[in-house]
C-alpha cells in the first residue's frame, strides 16, 4: 500500500533523529575506549616490576617449595559488560565458558563482572557463585581490581597458593579484530619461577622479610596487576565492538535514509506533476 507524502516524511524525521543518536553513540565509544587502553599501558609498567621480584625471589630463594603449589579449587573470572548495543559480546564469552566448563574436573567457582554477560551465562545453565559490576569509568579499575583481589580467596575458601585460576576475556587482536580468550592467572607460569642463571644487575638480590609472607605478597600483586590488565581490555574492546556495531547501524540509516528521500522526491514529483496536468487540462 502506497504511503502518503505526510507518512514518508514522519519517517524521514525519525530515521534522522536515529541517524543523531547513532552518531552520538559511536563518537562516545571511540572517546571511552581511550583512557581504558591507556590504562591498560600503564600497567604494563607495574606488571614489568612485579615480574622483577619474582626474579629476585626465585634467584634469592633457597626454599622453592613455597612455589610449588597444589591447587585445590578452580576460579574462573569471566569479565563482561554490563551495558548492550555490542553485539554477541557477552554471548560469545559465555560460549567460551561453557566449552571450558565442560573440560575441568576440580570443584569450580565463577566470578562474574556484567549483569548482561551474567544474563548469557544463565542460558547455558552457569550461575556465578558471584556478581559485580563493571567499573563507570577508567578510574574505578583500580578499586574493582582491588575488589576482585579480596574477593577471591572467601570465594573460594582456600588460599591464592592452592588456586587455579583462570581470566576470560575479549583482547584485542590484528586489523582491529577480537577475540574471547582464557588466560591462566594461577598456578603462576613457568616464565615467573625460572631461576636467572646470572643476575643481570651489580648487586644480587636479597630479602629479610620471611619468604612465605613475601611470596604471598608477590603473588597477591601478580593477581591484581593481572586483572587490573584483564578489566582495562575488557572495556576497551566493549567499545570497540559497540563502536563497530553503530559503524553498521550508521550505514543501514543512510542507506535506508537514502531510499526514502528517493520515495519522497518521487512523491513530491508525482505530486506537482498532478496539478500541473489538472491546471492544462482546466483550460481545455
Amino acid at each position: 500500500m502506497s504511503q502518503t507524502l505526510e507518512q514518508l516524511a514522519r519517517q524521514q524525521n525519525t530515521l534522522n533523529t536515529i541517524s543523531t543518536i547513532v552518531r552520538t553513540m559511536k563518537t562516545l565509544s571511540a572517546i571511552n575506549a581511550v583512557p581504558y587502553e591507556q590504562a591498560a599501558t600503564a600497567m604494563e609498567g607495574y606488571q614489568a616490576v612485579v615480574e622483577q621480584g619474582f626474579a629476585s625471589f626465585v634467584f634469592a630463594s633457597h626454599d622453592l617449595q613455597l612455589l610449588q603449589g597444589c591447587a585445590k579449587q578452580k576460579l574462573l573470572i569471566v569479565f563482561g559488560s554490563d551495558h548492550g548495543m555490542c553485539g554477541g559480546y557477552n554471548e560469545q564469552l559465555a560460549q567460551l565458558v561453557a566449552g571450558h566448563w565442560q573440560q575441568q574436573q576440580m570443584p569450580l567457582a565463577l566470578l562474574c563482572i556484567g549483569a548482561q554477560l551474567d544474563n548469557a551465562l544463565r542460558e547455558h545453565n552457569l550461575v556465578p557463585d558471584r556478581l559485580l559490576m563493571p567499573p563507570a569509568s577508567a578510574d574505578g579499575i583500580t578499586r574493582q581490581a582491588a575488589e576482585i583481589v579480596s574477593t577471591i580467596e572467601p570465594l573460594a575458601g582456600v588460599s591464592l597458593i592452592e588456586l587455579d585460576i583462570d581470566l576470560v576475556y575479549t583482547e584485542r587482536c590484528a586489523h582491529g579484530a577480537r577475540r574471547p580468550v582464557v588466560l591462566q592467572l594461577l598456578p603462576l607460569s613457568a616464565h615467573l619461577l625460572q631461576r636467572p642463571a646470572r643476575w643481570p644487575g651489580r648487586s644480587l638480590p636479597g630479602f629479610n622479610l620471611e619468604a612465605g609472607r613475601l611470596l604471598a605478597a608477590l603473588v597477591r600483586n601478580h593477581v591484581f596487576a593481572t586483572v587490573y590488565r584483564a578489566q582495562a581490555e575488557a572495556m576497551v574492546t566493549e567499545n570497540a565492538a559497540r563502536l563497530a556495531l553503530m559503524q553498521q547501524a550508521e550505514q543501514s540509516v543512510q542507506e535506508r535514509l537514502f531510499e526514502l528521500n528517493q520515495r519522497i522526491n518521487d512523491q513530491r514529483q508525482d505530486v506537482i506533476t498532478n496539478e500541473l496536468m489538472d491546471v492544462i487540462l482546466g483550460h481545455l
